[in-house]
């Protein structure tokens, strides 16, 4: 009780004393944890995946099959995310999938700004900007949680009695009162929780957070985002529980113990997409990544465990209670992007269902780790870099998987290339090592399928509890990898700058030339009476490059995260410091720029898990009109109980509507710029709402936007 009055000495109204607010929120703590008990209403959509279990499913049904084509928009919001825009040079990815409770959406812009929406009209009731101090690779941030679940605030609640919580890209935990958005002033330090304690924090590169936390009872759990290929010691995935009233740490959990045992500690391994809960149970799921560096794994021999996992712990006390690994000793950058789905399998069993980027699914009893479908080790392809040591098998599960696990090297019925690009393709795949799935990186470079950002990302799958059908976004675009051995230490340096401003080039500010103009203005005034002007002219051309040239490269190391511009899914040179190579890395591209891979390069795919059977299957867009080519996506689908698939995601300008027994596709309705999120939806006074973020996406692929679009059908 002496935490709760500490924490809410007043009401709003200022008038209820210490020992009653202290009831109250005793009272509403209970309320909490017991609400969790049971899985919220389906008509909402309280957490990111629509339940703490991932269903991404909706028990709304004015939206049918019969009406789909009336849907229209109804209310847009604008974050202004990229009114600034000029001053930044990293673009941002509008990911968020918005969460409500009662009649208020919450929503995050790229930059971690918090939204409070009425539902019913998309008008703001306030923002919270928390001011990032460094931006991610990737600038996105997915959305918040909310606490407790369950349970909507009412007129006259005491302070922070509901929260909503957000990780943020520069790494602190933060607790918004869900009602004014004012910072929750007995949590943490003012309402914020410094998240880079305990991590190894290495200051080269972006920690933080992209994905919303997870919440069960009075517990909220985090894990992180790290910086991809770029060292072996880089910072330890920790993933950690804390009080949803103080902020005190609760307990935090390790992926790789064992690396502390090394003579260069292995980091990663962390939880950077969303995490799953049974409060019933009393367990989160946790979908960890690689161990560091991802492509490189002879510094962390054996089947590197708990990585490339879905762990199991007890959320009240962090304890881990089973693990189950997809890849052993992963080299192929693996790591599991989607949060796990929980159901009720064939009408009986607590099941966990786990999508992959090799496009598998896996099966699992959530309650043990007991695969619920038999798991076969099978012999893959091994290594011929020296160094490295492959593991000798790796998982399979008998159930359909999402995309193939084999490339062919034929092209599909749905898309013939012309014969010049067949033999532009079939160039660049005649030099790789080739041998299914799970062929090792190689010195020469390996093909790599269905890739990095193959099968399901952070998107995630949908599944009907009705059914057991899961449906799921998947691509499938064929990389190279390549190891570079690393040349000698003393250039290592040089060759990591030039390659960042190579790479990732360096976008002055408009007071940046300014100040050179003066610099140079200057250095000439002076010459220019000491020197021939040919001599003086060759001297400020030399001392005016190297002072930009040295700028650039100061700020490429000292602010990489918010000056560059980049495709991050198209060529990759990274340096794995303090292992033997570097990665080079890229797509296999025709002269078009069309994926080599057989079309389609991006579906959605429906799997019954009860029947173990694949239902349908469609491509998802196209980028050569009259063929089903299918294109890349991120952010997956939702189901709904009137028998329905939407799904934007696809980097095209459509939200989608599929028939969720047959897959066809219904309707398909504009957008302003493409929507690679996930959408929601809720009922609200009898309406139904379809809601989804429109806002491209951070690689300059696609047209930028910041539309907040919600869609009904009266």
């Amino acid at each position: 009780m002496s935490t709760l009055l500490e924490t809410y000495p007043k009401t709003r109204k200022d008038k209820v004393t210490p020992t009653l607010v202290g009831t109250l929120l005793l009272c509403l703590y209970l309320a909490a944890a017991n609400a969790q008990i049971i899985a919220p209403a389906g008509d909402g959509w309280p957490t990111y995946g629509g339940d703490p279990g991932g269903l991404r499913f909706s028990k709304s049904s004015q939206i049918t099959r019969n009406n789909v084509g009336q849907l229209h928009p109804v209310w847009t919001f604008h974050t202004h995310a990229l009114d600034s825009e000029a001053e930044r040079a990293e673009l941002p990815s509008f990911e968020t999938t918005p969460v409500i409770s009662g009649d208020t959406l919450y929503l995050t812009s790229p930059f971690d700004v918090v939204f409070a929406l009425d539902a019913h009209n998309g008008a703001e009731r306030w923002r919270y900007d928390p001011k990032l101090t460094q931006l991610a690779g990737i600038v996105t941030s997915r959305g918040v949680a909310l606490w407790p679940l369950g349970t909507a605030q009412k007129p006259n609640t005491p302070i922070c009695s509901h929260r909503v919580f957000l990780a943020t890209l520069d790494a602190r935990l933060l607790a918004l009162d869900a009602v004014t958005g004012l910072a929750c002033a007995g949590f943490g330090n003012s309402g914020i929780v410094d998240l880079h304690q305990g991590v190894h924090f290495q200051k080269f590169g972006p920690y933080g957070m992209t994905s919303p936390p997870a919440v069960v009872g009075n517990v909220v759990v985090v894990g992180s985002i790290v910086d991809d290929n770029q060292q072996v010691d880089i910072e330890s995935g920790l993933v950690r529980g804390y009080d949803a009233v103080t902020g005190k740490l609760i307990w935090s959990w390790e992926p790789l113990p064992w690396a502390e045992k090394q003579k260069v500690r292995t980091g990663a391994g962390n939880v950077w997409s969303v995490i799953s809960a049974d409060p019933t149970l009393g367990l989160v799921y946790l979908p960890t990544g690689s161990a560091a560096p991802d492509i490189y794994g002879g510094m962390r021999p054996g089947d590197n465990r708990d990585a490339n996992s879905i762990v199991a712990l007890d959320a009240a006390t962090g304890k881990k209670v089973w693990a189950f690994q997809v890849v052993h000793h992963d080299i192929w950058d693996y790591d599991i992007a989607s949060e796990p789905v929980l159901f009720t399998w064939r009408g009986s069993t607590p099941a966990i269902a786990i999508t992959t980027k090799m496009g598998m699914i896996f099966l699992l009893d959530r309650r043990t780790g007991e695969p619920l479908v038999p798991v076969e080790e099978r012999p893959v392809p091994q290594t011929d870099v020296p160094g490295e040591q492959t593991y000798p098998t790796q998982p399979f599960q008998n159930i359909p998987p999402l995309a193939p696990l084999v490339m062919s090297m034929a092209d599909s019925s749905s898309y013939q290339r012309s014969p010049a690009d067949v033999e532009v393709c079939h160039k660049q795949l005649a030099d790789l090592r080739y041998e299914g799935i799970y062929t090792p990186p190689s010195l020469k470079g390996s093909l790599n399928y269905p890739g990095s950002i193959g099968g399901v990302n952070w998107g995630g799958a949908a599944i009907d509890p009705n059914t057991g059908i899961l449906y799921a976004n998947t691509n499938r675009l064929a990389a190279v990898i390549r190891l570079v051995p690393r040349r000698r230490a003393k250039y290592e340096l040089i060759e990591e700058n030039i390659n960042r401003l190579w790479l990732r080039p360096y976008v002055p500010k408009k007071k940046f030339w300014a100040v050179l103009f003066v610099i140079v203005f200057l250095i000439d005034s002076v010459h220019r009476r000491s020197l021939n002007p040919g001599w003086a002219s060759l001297i400020v051309v030399i001392v005016g490059g190297a002072f930009v040239g040295g700028y650039s490269l100061y700020d490429s190391q000292v602010r990489p995260a918010s000056i560059q511009r980049i495709d991050h899914f198209g060529y990759e040179l990274s340096p794995q410091r303090k292992s033997p190579y570097q990665i080079e890395r890229h797509p296999i591209v025709d002269s078009r720029g069309f994926s080599c891979t057989p079309a389609p390069w991006g579906a959605i795919t429906a799997v019954n898990l009860n029947t173990l059977i694949k239902i349908w299957e469609s491509p998802l867009g196209t980028r050569v009109p009259g063929h089903q080519t299918g294109i890349r996506n991120f952010g997956g689908p939702i189901v709904t109980a009137s028998g329905l698939v939407i799904t934007g995601g696809a980097e095209d300008l459509w939200l989608r509507v599929f028939d969720s027994a047959t897959g066809e596709e219904l309707q398909k309705i504009p957008l302003p710029v493409p929507a690679v999120a996930t959408p929601m939806t809720y009922t609200l006074d009898g309406r139904q709402y379809i809601v989804v973020a429109a806002g491209g996406h951070g690689d300059g692929t696609t047209p930028l936007g910041d539309s907040l679009i919600a869609f009904a059908v009266n």
